[in-house]
């Protein structure tokens, strides 16, 4: 008989057990494929109409919950009271928008040959696994729910162990809202066990938002069972900052970008590329904000900069830095690991070259690097040479010259004097090894329809 893991949540500011769960057993696993499998087939036949009332209900109750939601993501994994409770209304929006403009994008599209007519119609594949991380608990696992929910498709959900309790709320809260049994479920996977479920001839897809190692490891398991996957990695993303930028506006972005959630966020400017002749005042500035965080209970709303989301990110992030300053690196603003705690104070490196291992590595954390170009060239070579492609931010006071940067940038995303965003009205994803697929917008809806022409 296997003896199931028992999964302890740890607050990441008290160091102490919040919440356990334990590992679903076989038997679990095969009632929700099962569920999921017969929902499928129900919603099949289904008006879409009702799973966008229903999706709208989630949303309704997210909101309802929306301080109990942040609670629970700041005891799992540190976010800040205001921080979860932005996310969750993010979550909402996202259920919004998809009962909302779901129907609008399933509707057919016509297509003409040669006096044929034809057309694309969308249908549901089967059970879609969510593999997801624990640094954003609820938005990334709605916006792989909520299209694919809009769709027909159910979803299971394999959360990060240290998020469990936000993953339970979540599944909670879809009962509370009334949608049917089946269309999602939570389960506290292995890594044996997702591959059990990926290999499951009712499990058509599968959506992962994680590590570059996660992500080779879910490709690997789905294409040998030929199995549709969409991979949202780890980004190293550059924010160039032109001669022409507003320097106060650029430092705005580049410190709200690097710092928020603690800086655990695959989107933010990690690398601060900067035309030498600016560089001194916008240094300046980060400095001013960097130097000028409060670290403290992630609950307290005096609280600027929470701890990073358990001790072994504290101490990867610390060996990151200390490896970077072997190798060469400059610490510019001082910071780093506060001893006996998850804290971890924000830091600027420079002085790095591409033989440091630090130039094509991501820093999961409030550590930015600074680079110095002399030309717009240098600056967007500088910010291609990385195996990463997920966003990036231009800032200029010339419009016209930002597009001509932005346009060149290697990513999925690339904003012009902000920092990225991510809502439901954009396509969002990456390529090179950020990954492949993109989710929300009309795209994120296709990822795992089966597009069907029908001629006549």
């Amino acid at each position: 008989m296997t003896t199931l893991k028992q999964i302890e949540v740890r607050d990441p500011f008290t160091n102490e057990i919040y919440q356990t769960f334990l590992q679903s057993s076989s038997m679990e696993i095969q009632l929700a494929l099962q569920n999921g499998h017969d929902y499928y087939q129900e919603a099949l036949g289904q008006d879409i109409s009702e799973r966008a009332k229903q999706l709208q209900q989630l949303a309704t109750v997210f909101l309802k919950h929306q301080d109990e939601l942040a609670t629970v993501a700041a005891h799992n994994m540190g976010k800040r009271l205001s921080e979860g409770q932005n996310e969750v209304a993010a979550a909402a929006n996202i259920a919004h928008y998809f009962a909302d403009h779901g129907a609008e994008f399933l509707t057919d599209k016509p297509y003409q040959l040669d006096g044929l007519k034809a057309h694309l119609t969308y249908m549901a594949t089967g059970i879609v696994l969510a593999v997801e991380p624990w640094n954003f608990p609820y938005t990334q696992v709605m916006r792989v729910f909520a299209p694919n929910f809009i769709l027909g498709n159910p979803v299971i959900l394999k959360h990060a162990g240290i998020t469990a309790g936000c993953a339970a709320l979540f599944e909670s809260l879809v009962a509370e809202a009334g949608i049917p049994n089946g269309a999602f479920k939570n389960l506290f996977l292995d890594h044996q066990q997702v591959n059990g479920i990926i290999a499951d001839d009712r499990v058509q897809g599968v959506a992962l938002t994680g590590s570059e190692t996660a992500g080779r490891q879910i490709a690997a398991a789905a294409g040998q069972h030929l199995k549709k996957s969409t991979l949202e990695l780890g980004g190293s993303d550059a924010l160039i900052v032109l001669g022409d930028a507003d320097i106060q506006s650029a430092v705005e972005g580049a410190t709200i970008s690097r710092l928020r959630n603690a800086g655990q966020v695959c989107t933010s400017a990690k690398r601060y590329i900067v035309r030498r002749e600016i560089a001194d005042a916008f240094v300046e500035g980060v400095q001013a904000t960097f130097t000028n965080q409060i670290i403290g209970d992630p609950l307290d709303p005096l609280t600027t900069m929470a701890p990073l989301s358990s001790k072994s990110a504290q101490r990867i992030l610390q060996e990151q830095v200390e490896t970077a300053v072997s190798a060469g690196a400059h610490v510019l603003i001082a910071g780093g690991a506060v001893p006996e705690t998850n804290f971890f104070l924000p830091m600027l490196l420079t002085n790095i070259s591409s033989e440091n291992p630090a130039f094509n590595t991501e820093f999961f954390g409030p550590v930015a690097q600074l680079y110095l170009v002399d030309s717009d060239e240098e600056a967007i070579q500088l910010a291609n040479a990385t195996s990463y492609g997920l966003a990036g931010a231009v800032y200029s006071q010339d419009i016209a010259h930002a597009q001509h940067v932005a346009q060149r940038m290697i990513t999925g995303q690339v904003f012009i004097n902000q920092p990225s965003i991510g809502v439901p009205q954009l396509p969002f994803g990456g390529v090179k090894h950020s990954g492949y697929g993109r989710e929300m917008s009309n795209l994120g809806i296709y990822e795992f329809a089966n597009q069907k022409i029908i001629v006549k």
